[in-house]
């Protein structure tokens, strides 16, 4: 069985999830939110690059789904309400 890769980077309020095996490195995301996604550095993705309500606008950009988030619950501290990327179910 394959198993693929996935990473998550969190702010606290928004965590994002990155699939690098769907990845078609459209370049979208560090276009728009170079504060955030910067594939220069490691990690890739700082989470705390921008507010949150930006970071999600820019993920609802990634055209392969790759880049999706889960916003994170606050009384609980888990990443249990999950937001894809419109139009991407099963990213």
């Amino acid at each position: 069985m394959e198993r693929k890769i996935t990473r998550k980077y969190s702010n606290g309020e928004v965590t994002i999830v990155w699939k690098p095996d769907v990845c078609i490195h459209s370049a979208i995301c560090f276009k728009g939110l170079p504060e955030v996604f910067d594939p220069r550095v490691r990690p890739w993705i700082n989470a705390e690059g921008a507010a949150t309500q930006q970071i999600i606008d820019q993920v609802k950009k990634c055209p392969s789904g790759a880049l999706t988030f889960l916003m994170n619950n606050p009384e609980t501290g888990n990443t249990d309400v999950q937001r894809e990327s419109e139009g991407n179910e099963d990213a």
